[in-house]
């Protein structure tokens, strides 16, 4: 079953005490981050991206590992493999509890 987020446009000046996004979602999924999430990509993965869940009315963020290029992308739908974990982007319910 393929899972399929937006990238949320403007996300960029936000910040986290974990000191990244992607350190963020490390902390919270207990996982490292190795390759993009986006399905047909290898690249390694070096930047948390803010998206959101693409095809239902969960208007929540989220935090997954992505290259720069699919982290760049804008307006599109990426479709993400089942396994990366999704982290909520919503700081006082993860990193600032």
């Amino acid at each position: 079953m393929s899972v399929y987020v937006k990238n949320i446009n403007g996300a960029t000046g936000h910040t986290c005490q974990c000191g990244s996004w992607l350190h963020h979602w490390e902390n919270i999924s207990g996982k490292r981050a190795g390759v993009c999430a986006e399905v047909r990509c290898g690249k390694l993965a070096s930047e948390g991206a803010h998206v959101q869940k693409s095809r239902n009315h969960n208007a929540s963020w989220y935090i997954i590992p992505l290259c720069q290029k699919h982290n760049a992308m804008r307006g599109g739908e990426l479709e993400i493999v089942e396994y990366i974990p999704l982290v909520l982007a919503n700081k006082q319910n993860t990193c600032e509890l």
